[in-house]
């Protein structure tokens, strides 16, 4: 009972959420005289063949993999109380330089793609790292810092793309770097369709939906089974606490960025590797702000990462069909925003059921109530239970 209890709470929030956006943008369709049923049966079309219905679903799934990554990158500062804000600069740098090197080398097909990925994790590592280090040398808030570093990167990756990475002819509509070769390409994996008895779409299905995959379940393994893992959630709810307990604070907050944004480094390579092969002026952007919501709307779980993902780039595919049924296409947009900020005040509403559910069983245990024995500081009870609790996760 205390399990399926901490399932609906830990549901209720983003469900929650997805109704009132869903109510609220209703209310907006209404108002601009369109039919909300209408735009429903939209979003609900996967096409009349199945052709069409595996090519949408190619569509969601593509769109969802590099959402996942971003919400993966910003989840992880999330359960250490760091706000990285700066995913955004941390993928576009990473993806330029990975493929200003992916297009420069010649290497036999597995080293070519893992070279290029261990580029673009790298930079990606060391553009949050500087936040890491102004953070807890400086002082820096992660949130200034991570901002003023997303303009830093934008211009820095125009000047690499228009300078000495360039690949494109000059005068061309849209500058690009150069191809990377055959070799350095993640191959799509349209199998899985005729495995499963499905028909053929006409995209490629991204190969890098199983680095996704793997990088979830290492994220999720890492955090949640680790001694590492309790460190980081330990010294997020109380760095004070946890630095009793013999945890470097400041060391979890550098080694957490750096994987945070070696995470990052990955949000651009399912487009690069697998469709586009080259940075360009048209790379997709503002992944990192909407891996902030992603992030929001799992919960900061993968597993809930992964469904927040989905959800978004089903909205994202019906942007083109909306427009066709006369309805803006920014009616998604308004879905999203929405969400993000049903989310907020959903996770707030769901915090203070909890806290007054502890309240009343603390009333009821005699103990003093809930509050009782928090006044014992760092070096008190809550530096022994993190102490018992880090022996328990294999200290």
């Amino acid at each position: 009972m205390n399990a399926l209890r901490r399932i609906g709470a830990s549901l209720f929030a983003p469900a929650l959420a997805v109704v009132v956006a869903i109510v609220l943008t209703a209310i907006v369709i209404l108002v601009i005289g369109q039919d909300p049923a209408v735009a429903l049966r939209v979003l609900l079309d996967f096409g009349d063949t199945p052709a069409q219905q595996t090519q949408s679903i190619v569509v969601i799934l593509n769109r969802a993999v590099p959402l996942f990554l971003a919400g993966l990158a910003v989840a992880v500062a999330f359960r250490m109380g760091l706000f990285n804000i700066g995913v955004e600069g941390q993928y576009r740098m990473a993806t330029v330089i990975a493929a200003g090197v992916g297009a420069a080398v010649v290497l036999p097909a597995p080293l070519h793609v893992l070279l290029i990925v261990v580029v673009a994790m790298t930079v990606g590592a060391l553009w949050a790292g500087i936040v890491a280090v102004l953070k807890v040398t400086r002082g820096v808030s992660e949130v200034i810092s991570s901002i003023m570093l997303n303009f830093i990167a934008l211009g820095t990756a125009s000047f690499l793309l228009t300078g000495p990475l360039r690949g494109s002819e000059e005068g061309a509509a849209i500058i690009t770097t150069t191809d990377i070769p055959e070799s350095g390409r993640f191959p799509a994996i349209n199998g899985l369709f005729g495995v499963l008895g499905l028909e053929q779409p006409r995209g490629q299905l991204f190969g890098f939906l199983l680095v996704a995959v793997v990088v979830g379940v290492v994220v999720s393994v890492l955090l949640k089974r680790t001694r590492f893992g309790f460190d980081l959630r330990a010294t997020g709810l109380s760095p004070s606490a946890a630095t009793a307990s013999g945890i470097d604070a400041r060391a979890m907050v550098i080694k957490t960025m750096l994987i945070s944004g070696a995470v990052a480094g990955l949000i651009g390579l399912p487009d690069l590797l697998g469709r586009t092969y080259h940075f360009g002026t048209e790379f997709t952007a503002g992944l990192g702000f909407l891996g902030i919501a992603v992030a929001l709307l799992g919960r900061n779980s993968p597993v809930g990462i992964a469904f927040a993902a989905l959800l978004f780039a089903f909205l994202d595919r019906a942007a083109v069909p909306l427009q066709f049924a006369d309805i803006p296409a920014s009616v998604v947009t308004i879905i999203q925003g929405t969400i993000v900020l049903s989310v907020v005040v959903a996770n707030e509403v769901a915090r203070q059921i909890t806290r007054r559910r502890a309240g009343r069983a603390g009333g009821q245990g005699g103990d003093g109530g809930p509050d009782a024995g928090t006044s014992a500081g760092p070096a008190g009870p809550a530096g022994t239970r993190i102490t018992d609790d880090r022996q328990e996760a294999g200290a």
